[in-house]
């Protein structure tokens, strides 16, 4: 089964792609306060909807890379459709080959959820530090624990323990790379509880309106046992911060 359609059909219903608050991320777009000759670079933009908010508010010169083409093609049809498409330049393509395109000349540099394109927090931090100029804004979206992980529930979750920090330590991490905290918001329990049953019922709806699509077995098992390991576990064990830093 193709990881990117599991992943667009869960997601499907989802303006957002993380279980955050869209007024969360309404507040961290005015604290930007940005201007139309200000250029942002999105890293993961999935359907670009963090972008277009920037576009609509500021009429900012954005930058979203995505690699799944399903995503990216989405991105532009929504752009289109809000009449902002002239704003955004959408680059369907690795995010480690992308960025290295590109000088220190961002604004803004983003990336929610998606700091696995580019080898986890650590280099994500690294990288846009080296995108963004002094003084400029990196806007991060990344999970935490909570508390200590149950090893069944880590085995089913994979990677290991270490790759995932506690909420403060996301934040005293992106300080050693001279970066200052100027704001955050975690995701409270509704905020986790609408983005995972939106996400689970997209795949049980597809499958019951779909049952001759092969991969429906296969997706079905994925998302049943997706949805019991958060029941147990995810839900009390894992966090999802949203931070906004200077770039110093």
């Amino acid at each position: 089964m193709d990881k990117n359609k599991f992943s667009a059909i869960a997601h499907q219903n989802h303006s957002f792609y993380n279980p955050v608050n869209p007024a969360k991320i309404d507040k961290v777009i005015e604290l930007l306060s940005l201007t139309a000759n200000d250029k942002i670079i999105d890293i993961g933009a999935g359907k670009g909807e963090i972008l277009l908010r920037i576009i609509e508010k500021y009429s900012s010169n954005c930058i979203a890379i995505e690699q799944y083409g399903g995503f990216a093609e989405q991105l532009k049809v929504n752009a289109k459709n809000k009449g902002i498409l002239n704003n955004i330049q959408v680059i369907k393509q690795d995010a480690n080959i992308a960025i290295k395109t590109f000088n220190q000349e961002f604004n803004v540099g983003i990336c929610i959820g998606s700091s696995h394109a580019l080898g986890g927090y650590l280099k994500t931090i690294e990288s846009l530090t080296n995108k963004v100029v002094k003084g400029g804004y990196i806007v991060l979206g990344e999970i935490y624990w909570r508390k200590k992980p149950d090893e069944e529930y880590l085995e089913f979750f994979g990677g290991d323990e270490k790759d995932v920090l506690s909420h403060p330590e996301n934040i005293f991490t992106a300080q050693k790379y001279g970066l200052i905290p100027l704001w955050s918001s975690v995701s409270n329990e509704d905020d986790w509880d609408s983005y995972e049953w939106l996400y689970s019922k997209s795949i049980e709806d597809y499958c019951y309106n779909n049952p001759e699509d092969p991969d429906c077995p296969e997706m079905l098992e994925r998302i049943r046992s997706w949805r019991e390991m958060y029941l147990k576990w995810g839900r009390d064990t894992l966090g999802f911060g949203l931070y906004l830093f200077r770039n110093m």
